[in-house]
C-alpha cells in the first residue's frame, strides 16, 4: 500500500490523463471526466463556452457515484444539459 503511495508520489514523468472530447449542447461544449472514487466513480466534468473571445468553465462535480466510469460520463452530459438550461451563462458569474 505505502510502495504505490511513494511510487506515485516520488516517480518522475506520470501518463497524463486521456482529454475527455467534448460533447456540444446549445453553444456550451461539455467535458465529461468522472473522478475516481473507490470502487465507483464520481459524476463530474466540465462546462465551457467562449464568451466575448474569452473562454469561460465551470467545474461540475455532484455526489452522485456510478459503477462504470461510462454511466459517470453519461450522466454528466444529461444532467450538464439540465444545468445549461436552468442556470445558460449565469454558471459563470
Amino acid at each position: 500500500m505505502f510502495s504505490k503511495l511513494f511510487k506515485s508520489l516520488f516517480s518522475g514523468a506520470s501518463t497524463p490523463a486521456p482529454q475527455a472530447e467534448p460533447v456540444e449542447y446549445k453553444g456550451y461544449m461539455i467535458y465529461a471526466e468522472p473522478m475516481d472514487d473507490g470502487s465507483q466513480y464520481r459524476l463530474a466534468g466540465r462546462i465551457c463556452k467562449e464568451i466575448n473571445g474569452e473562454l469561460k468553465t465551470h467545474t461540475f462535480i455532484r455526489s452522485d457515484l456510478f459503477p462504470s466510469k461510462e454511466d459517470a460520463a453519461q450522466w454528466m452530459v444529461r444532467k450538464a444539459e439540465i444545468f445549461i438550461d436552468q442556470s445558460g451563462d449565469s454558471m459563470f458569474q
